[in-house]
């Protein structure tokens, strides 16, 4: 890749009007024009959910569940004996990173996998009590922390608005 000469004087002259100074980097980052990818719902949409995993993440800390392993031990709840397939496909979790998903989750006692009576190479999922008791605590920090700033932020109209565009997207896109 090549630069031009006066792209190279230009960061010349920029990174020497900053030597010395200490901004923080945020001054740094607002310095950049985000122009028309401003615009684009999937850089909005990514960003966004960047923030709320963040939010989720620090709400539920103490648990160490991530948003996804939450996504499971929620479906695995209120669908008692259904195969790992399942719940993966609905969820939208590959195979393998499922099978990893579901291995950190059985090492913590949270959830087992029993040979399914009907199908012998089919596993059904089931909560443990710990992990029922963990999925108990964990969706009151959701509902209390995580979802009632989210409550806040956008208003329980736009919320429900938002949830229709979004599975609109999901389901129909």
């Amino acid at each position: 890749m090549t630069v031009s000469k006066t792209a190279e004087k230009s960061a010349e002259k920029a990174a020497e009007a900053t030597k010395g100074r200490k901004d923080p980097p945020e001054a740094l980052a607002e310095a950049l024009q985000l122009g028309e990818l401003s615009e684009q719902l999937g850089y909005v949409l990514k960003r966004a959910q960047l923030k709320v995993f963040e939010n989720f993440l620090r709400c539920v800390a103490s648990l160490q569940l991530t948003p996804a392993q939450f996504s499971v031990l929620l479906l695995v709840e209120k669908n008692p004996g259904r195969n790992q397939t399942e719940i993966a496909s609905t969820l939208g979790i590959l195979r393998p990173n499922f099978v990893a998903m579901l291995d950190n989750l059985e090492s913590r006692d949270l959830c087992a996998r029993i040979r399914s009576t009907n199908d012998r190479r089919s596993h059904i999922l089931v909560l443990t009590d710990k992990g029922k008791a963990v999925l108990a605590r964990a969706k009151k920090l959701v509902a209390s922390k995580h979802e009632a700033r989210l409550n806040d932020l956008l208003g329980t109209a736009n919320r429900e608005a938002l949830i229709a565009m979004l599975s609109k997207i999901a389901n129909e896109f």
